[in-house]
């Protein structure tokens, strides 16, 4: 059709034959007909239709809304056709792809390709403000306008909170895409309240979500007060994830060593696995210390954390008489392993060992339970159960220091196989239908290298001199067969083995000088080599229970029911001691007079052969009473309350028919009951000798005049008192936890330790709060509680003097919440025997929502001192703190 257009166009430019043509019309046709026959042709025929075909669809404009709006709203939903928009009111709620809003108002305008929402004004004021969601970045504000097609927003009003807690409040938002966010008058805080306890206030901010905020001059304003704290820019680092950075220390100062910055250093966030936490101190008069402090967690394998302390202390000033200066360390290593990780095999280590004065002389410890105890104790152990066997093994590193004596016992190690019963006598299926078929068999094994060593000669190669090392094998069996249907007849025979990798031999020196300048004296030489010594035992017992029952007619009591558990046994032991011990000369005068001893006192771990032959009979009783106690209400459903008087009273003692003298042993007596509903738990030991002694305080055979002489007593008493007790409410969860049968747990009489660095806001009582306001009544308030009181008495008589109470103490401790907010802690306790107060603290805490506060206090005492602490509670910004505190005087000699 194109081409025959153009034809069409040739022959009307074409004149009649005969006509003259002039010279300049000849020369505008002819190359008009070659131009239109070749050019035109070629441009309709070819380039038009490679433009068809290809150009016109490649260039077609892309949508902006490539998925679809889904929208409803709780009142109505208009559309108008003209402007190509969509009103939602009330309620409104719009999903676009991983876009998820919700607002008072919302309108789509498909034309812009825009979305604009906002709340809704009414009586109650400004509602249902917008909420945007898209990924896992979630914002609240006033108003907002998107678009679809550049990605991009503006905000007014936005709040939007930021992993780890940091709230961001601004005027105005530029959203330039998913991630970054330009701001202008902003406030960062981590207070939820409408109106922030405090806030950092910048002008303008960069905020990438996830990894940081990065801000400009930087204030700081408390309660809507601006404070003279300006930063020239300020940077936050966002995420889950932590980050390494500087620790802020804190300053203050002493009279013994001037000023001095504390807890100041670095935190090394190696991987998700592992941190590292560098401390340090500096004081003026030259002391100083450096602190580590490591935590370690694998999920569902393995968690812990290692402490190292070094302290170097200076007293006075060098060259004065009383300068002194005194080095101190202490490491801790706390290991637990999940039980998932091997359910037939667990490690774990609870390490603590150092310098016996680090807690006394510390300038940074307040950690009162190693302050007040004398010894420090670790452990490293093994386990491993062999499955389908009957046998399991432990693998065990000791350590026990005396903080007085600062004498260190180790164990490197202790290892220990022990057999779980078993029958081999018995039928099929494991059936026991005879004693001979019941004879059980258990067997144990240890073995152990043990270190007695000083402090001084502690890691040193000295303290391996004196190491001892041996092992022990037992075996029992045991059976028991029952007599006239009411007695248990349990026969038990008893095998050990010793083996000892060294021994003494002591020798007679008639030329060695004594103290008193004669001569003559037994020398006592350390042999290494095996030795070994075997030993047996055997025993019968016979028990049986007696129960009475004393029925009630009258009243709530129905009975009371006596339980008599008697037992008697005999044992039978021969002499092995005279097998083994050998004599040696220590007079010169009388080469008759022998010292008769064992090649393994004082250097077997697991003793020397039993001298002497014993055969004794052993008796003890058991006693428990109970009660049925019938229901307040006698028509109710429930069932009648058992109830426990006495847990235990026991007697035990047993008669040497062997012996020549002193045939009988002194009784022991334990009781232990529970009153008031399980608050007061009382226990009291006791041990009576039925001999006399002489003037030496040396038992001798005769009786006492009154049978029995009390030697000693030890009466405990641990009471648990609250306000829930008088509320009327039952609690799920009871602080005393005593049994009442000796097996008790001292209630928290000596208050909580404190943490004076700057992880002190971040303790969980300080943080398991929220910063939301809390309201509560003026007038008739609850003021929750607690009281836990500990009592103390030990009553001794050697036989020669009268016998007295030689400790006689109370010690209490609780707390008091006078408000939602505010609770103050005390503990202390008096000696009544000498007449003082013994170690005494005062807390005072008080709850500012974002904030806190805290206030200790030691009032006397060697280890009086103070700790003031105010900060915000939140992780990242713990550097907004104030703390000060008075370290106590020590005393390092």
């Amino acid at each position: 059709m194109l081409l025959f257009c153009s034809f069409n166009v040739i022959s009307q430019d074409i004149k009649p034959k005969g006509k003259a043509i002039p010279r300049e019309v000849k020369k505008d046709t002819l190359p008009k007909v070659k131009k239109d026959s070749l050019k035109l042709i070629k441009k309709d025929s070819l380039l038009l239709k490679k433009r068809d075909t290809i150009k016109i669809d490649s260039i077609k404009p892309k949508e902006a809304i490539s998925d679809l709006i889904t929208h409803t709203a709780k009142d109505y939903t208009t559309q108008d056709a003209k402007k190509k928009t969509v009103t939602l009111y009330n309620e409104a709620h719009v999903t676009y792809t991983d876009i998820d809003l919700k607002a008072g108002i919302i309108i789509v305008d498909y034309l812009n390709n825009t979305l604009y929402a906002k709340g809704i004004k009414d009586t109650t004021g400004y509602t249902q403000r917008p909420v945007f969601k898209q990924g896992g970045q979630e914002s609240e504000q006033d108003s907002m306008i998107y678009n679809f097609k550049t990605k991009k927003a503006i905000i007014y009003g936005i709040k939007t909170k930021q992993e780890p807690g940091i709230i961001v409040l601004g005027e105005k938002a530029k959203r330039v895409n998913d991630s970054t966010i330009y701001m202008r008058k902003i406030r960062f805080t981590t207070s939820d309240k409408k109106n922030p306890d405090y806030y950092i206030g910048v002008n303008k901010a960069k905020v990438v979500p996830n990894k940081k905020i990065v801000a400009g001059l930087s204030n700081l304003v408390i309660a809507d007060v601006p404070t003279p704290l300006f930063l020239p820019f300020a940077y936050f680092p966002l995420g889950q994830k932590r980050t390494s950075g500087f620790i802020i220390p804190s300053w203050s100062s002493s009279n013994s060593r001037g000023l001095f910055l504390q807890n100041g250093g670095y935190y090394f966030a190696i991987n998700d696995y592992v941190d590292l936490e560098l401390l340090g101190d500096v004081y003026s008069n030259g002391s100083w210390a450096i602190r580590s402090n490591s935590q370690y967690y694998v999920r569902y394998k393995f968690s812990g954390n290692v402490n190292l302390s070094f302290e170097k202390i200076i007293e006075s000033t060098r060259g004065f008489d009383d300068f002194s200066e005194a080095s101190n360390f202490n490491f801790r290593w706390s290991h637990r392993q999940d039980a998932k990780a091997s359910p037939n095999s667990n490690f774990s280590a609870s390490v603590n060992i150092g310098s016996s004065q680090y807690f006394r002389q510390s300038l940074n410890e307040f950690n009162n339970s190693s302050f007040l105890s004398n010894t420090f104790n670790s452990s490293i152990s093994y386990q491993k159960t062999f499955v389908g066997t009957p046998f399991n093994m432990s693998l065990t590193a000791t350590h026990s220091q005396n903080t007085n004596t600062e004498l260190v016992t180790m164990t490197l190690p202790s290892l220990q196989v022990n057999m779980n019963r078993i029958y081999p006598f018995s039928g099929k299926g494991g059936i026991k239908k005879n004693p001979f078929q019941n004879i059980g068999l258990t067997y144990n094994m240890q073995g152990e290298y043990r270190i007695n060593t000083s402090e001084e000669e502690f890691f040193t190669s000295k303290m391996f001199e004196t190491a001892r090392s041996g092992m022990q094998h037992r075996a029992d069996a045991s059976t028991n067969v029952t007599l006239f249907d009411y007695f248990t007849l349990s026969p038990s025979v008893n095998y050990r083995e010793v083996w000892s990798f060294q021994s003494i031999n002591k020798t007679y020196d008639p030329t060695s000088q004594n103290t008193d300048g004669s001569f003559g004296t037994v020398v006592t030489d350390t042999i290494r080599g095996f030795r070994s010594f075997r030993e047996y035992s055997t025993s019968l017992n016979l028990s049986t229970n007696i129960y009475g029952t004393f029925n009630f007619k009258k009243g709530r009591l129905k009975a009371i029911r006596h339980t008599i558990r008697p037992s008697i046994s005999f044992s039978y032991r021969p002499d092995f001691a005279s097998k083994y011990n050998q004599q040696v000369q220590q007079n010169s005068t009388d080469p008759t007079d022998l010292l008769t001893y064992s090649p393994f006192d004082q250097v077997s771990i697991y003793g020397s052969p039993s001298s002497g032959f014993s055969s004794s009979i052993g008796i003890s009783v058991n006693n428990v009473l109970e009660a049925k106690v019938a229901p307040k209400d006698p028509d109710s459903d429930e069932e009648d309350e058992k109830i426990t008087l006495l847990n235990n009273l026991n007697f035990s003692t047993s008669y040497n028919i062997a012996a020549d003298s002193l045939r009988w042993s002194p009784v022991s007596m334990t009781t232990g009951t529970r009153l008031f509903k399980d608050k007061l738990a009382v226990n009291l030991n006791a041990s009576f000798d039925p001999y006399q002694v002489n003037d030496l305080g040396v038992r001798i055979n005769k009786f006492n005049k009154g049978i029995l002489r009390l030697t000693s007593a030890n009466l405990t008493a641990n009471y648990s008192l609250s306000s829930d007790d008088f509320s009327g409410e039952k609690t799920t969860t009871s602080q005393n936890t005593n049994s009442g049968n000796g097996n008790q747990n001292t209630p928290d009489v000596l208050g909580k330790n404190i943490d004076p660095s700057n992880r002190f806001a971040n303790t969980p009582s300080n943080t398991q709060g929220n910063n939301k306001e809390t309201e509560t009544e003026l007038y008739r308030a609850n003021v929750p509680w607690t009281l836990n009181l500990a009592y103390s008495a030990f009553y001794a008589n050697n036989g020669i003097n009268p016998g007295k109470v030689r400790t006689h103490s109370l010690m209490f401790g609780g707390d008091l919440e006078l408000s939602p907010k505010w609770k103050v802690g005390f503990s202390s306790g008096y000696d009544i025997f000498n007449g003082g107060f013994s170690f005494t603290r005062l807390n005072f805490s008080r709850d500012l929502d974002s904030w806190r506060l805290n206030f200790n206090w030691v009032p006397f005492g060697t280890n009086q001192s103070y700790t003031f602490f105010i900060g915000v509670k939140s992780s990242v910004l713990s550097d907004l703190k104030y703390d000060q505190n008075r370290p106590p005087n020590r005393v390092l000699f």
